[in-house]
């Protein structure tokens, strides 16, 4: 049997190429950034950023792809959870990770990533709602599932907006009740 444990060094330096490209994102235009800044910015040669990834293009892919499945794990450990509560995993979440999140949300180059979360969230909401009886009885599910993703979505942008000047438990609790009182 192989030991598949990734060495820590490999680690660190990955780490840092994608803080790089994050920090980067926040300073210029994608398209302006090339692969000698993230290098000299992580303080790694170019071609440990080539023996990871293909270009800038694969390494912010890989970077939203993890961030998206991680988000989706999430969703299903608290599929038995609240709203509120399970809002609260995916605030936290946001929170811990704030330089990935702000820098998707507030830049100009981030439409790839907001559309992903978009559908994330469509897929993840899919599950609860219910078109047949209740008060969403008789409306289009698609529309529906839409329109609050476009909330929660929205609800996280502002918030990376202000600054997270509102504790994740708190924005948690709110959009929770709004979902409970509207799904």
């Amino acid at each position: 049997m192989t030991n598949t444990k990734v060495d820590r060094r490999v680690l660190k330096s990955q780490e840092a190429i994608k803080k790089a490209i994050l920090e980067l994102m926040t300073e210029k235009n994608f398209d302006a950034i090339t692969i000698r800044d993230i290098a000299d910015r992580a303080n790694v040669n170019r071609g440990t950023i080539y023996l990871h990834y293909l270009d800038k293009y694969d390494l912010l892919d890989k970077i939203i792809e993890e961030h998206i499945n991680n988000l989706r794990e999430l969703c299903h450990s608290a599929s038995e959870m609240s709203f509120q509560e399970g809002n609260y995993v995916w605030f936290e979440y946001f929170a811990d990770n704030h330089l990935f999140f702000s820098t998707m949300l507030n830049t100009k180059s981030a439409a790839y990533f907001r559309k992903q979360f978009l559908e994330l969230v469509v897929q993840e909401y899919r599950v609860e709602v219910n078109v047949t009886e209740g008060i969403n009885e008789d409306l289009n599910e698609e529309v529906i599932l839409q329109f609050f993703a476009a909330a929660v979505v929205g609800a996280v942008e502002w918030w990376f907006r202000n600054g997270l000047t509102i504790p994740p438990r708190v924005m948690a609790k709110q959009t929770g009740i709004l979902l409970d009182r509207n799904l």
